[in-house]
């Protein structure tokens, strides 16, 4: 890699401001203005990019004219009973939010049994086992991800039914099917011994679902590999879609609290409940935009000590999302004003006898943004979608992507092959028809960005 777009992609990781020519900047540090970059700055960003994804495969079928590849490419097909197997056992290890660790270690055994080196578990509990590739320093590095936690408690019953290739069992495809294609990659290349340009990073990261609020890849990009990551790819959940753009979300805990007293003798004092009630009613009546698609939901509340009691505090925790950050950033003002509001009206609904105040906790906060269309890395897996004759399905999700999305860096989640119903819900279930399909996909993607010898 020349000299110039070396130091210009060191700075580009150091200060997250690059985005390609002429694209708007949709970070929510730019979101009051379109920036562009200047034009005689383009002609350096166009050299540089040429240079940093100079490894990107256009035609990922030329990868197969390499026999190591082509024997690799059959050989993941040929495991996917295996590699369904593996996705039953380790599915059926329990691992929701903030208890991955059972899981993790799981993970490490395997990592190290396939031969990753520099396997470990970082400090936030991300397991970590890397592939060097042949280029030298300046070559790519990707991170090829799938989430360890899930939804589910630790109690909950994680025992498998099978009815012919359907599996039937929570955690199956969100995210069993992502974790088990990072084991089978990594088996495959070490088996056919393929040398890569660029380098692989495998990981098993933490804290992708609710409130873990993609704490393991914020700890990846900020800690762990920071300055060494040039692509991103994490494989999540069943089906054959690419996610290529962020819904960013905001996540709050909203609490009214007071003195609290007997129903009867404290009668006309203000009520937590009550202004949980007036917040969620001017909630309900929000008008959002369907393009971009914005939306909001009160998913949990709490409160109240019983029937007789006038309560002493009252919670609920909304979720608000949006692809565009100026729309999320509108939805969030105004619900922050309508809080505000609630409050007030319940404080003088009942004269000062006993006023309530209010607390607004931030507990989720994704980052939005887009890249074009016709970025090299979305432009690798639509490659490898019409080898495999798979229609494009590319839009936008809240995954850990978003991440690597709102600061320049080239991502894209894929979904892991099969069909998935249910997922979040224990009712969910896997079909396992034609699979291999989604494992022999994401070995090209893979194999597509970081260039083969």
């Amino acid at each position: 890699m020349p000299k110039l777009s070396v130091l210009f992609l060191r700075n580009w990781r150091q200060n997250r401001f690059f985005y390609p020519p002429a694209v708007r900047i949709t970070s929510l540090n730019y979101m009051k203005n379109k920036f562009y970059l200047p034009v005689h700055v383009l002609l350096v960003v166009c050299f540089c990019i040429s240079s940093i994804f100079g490894q990107l495969v256009n035609d990922v079928s030329s990868l197969l004219e390499k026999p190591n590849v082509k024997k690799a490419f059959e050989y993941i097909r040929e495991i996917e009973p295996e590699t369904i197997e593996e996705q039953i056992k380790l599915t059926e290890i329990p691992a929701p939010t903030f208890q991955e660790q059972k899981r993790g270690l799981y993970f490490k055994k395997r990592f190290e049994e396939i031969g990753l080196s520099n396997v470990r578990i970082d400090s936030v509990g991300n397991v970590i086992g890397e592939r060097n590739g042949k280029g030298g320093k300046d070559a790519p590095t990707l991170v090829l991800a799938a989430h360890l936690d899930t939804v589910f408690a630790m109690e909950t019953k994680l025992e498998t039914r099978r009815e012919g290739t359907i599996i039937k069992l929570p955690g199956i495809s969100d995210d069993g099917r992502g974790l088990t294609l990072l084991l089978a990659i990594a088996k495959t290349l070490e088996k056919h011994g393929i040398e890569t340009i660029g380098n692989i990073i495998f990981v098993a990261n933490v804290g992708e679902e609710g409130l873990g609020d993609l704490k393991g890849v914020r700890h990846l990009f900020n800690v762990e590999l920071k300055d060494r990551i040039t692509h991103f790819i994490s494989i999540d959940g069943a089906g054959l879609g690419v996610t290529t753009g962020a819904v960013g979300s905001k996540r709050y805990r909203v609490t009214f609290s007071g003195r609290g007293g007997h129903s009867y003798g404290a009668f006309g004092m203000a009520n937590p409940i009550h202004a949980v009630g007036r917040l969620i009613a001017k909630v309900s009546n929000f008008q959002t935009p369907v393009d971009p698609k914005t939306t909001f939901s009160v998913g949990m509340i709490r409160g109240g000590t019983s029937v007789n009691s006038i309560a002493r505090t009252a919670s609920f925790d909304i979720d608000m999302r949006s692809r565009d950050p100026y729309e999320l950033s509108r939805l969030d003002k105004r619900f922050k004003q309508n809080a505000q509001a609630a409050l007030d009206e319940e404080n003088a609904r009942w004269k000062n006898k006993g006023k309530i105040r209010l607390d607004i906790k931030l507990i989720g906060d994704r980052p939005t943004g887009t890249q074009p269309q016709d970025s090299p890395i979305i432009q690798v897996a639509a490659s490898a979608n019409k080898f495999m004759k798979i229609e494009n399905d590319f839009g936008f999700s809240s995954t850990d992507s978003n991440m690597p999305i709102s600061i320049g860096v080239p991502a894209i989640t894929i979904d892991g092959g099969g069909k998935g119903k249910g997922a979040h819900s224990l009712d969910e279930q896997w079909d396992s028809k034609d699979s291999h399909i989604g494992s022999q996909r994401a070995l090209l993607i893979a194999l597509g960005v970081v260039g083969v010898q």
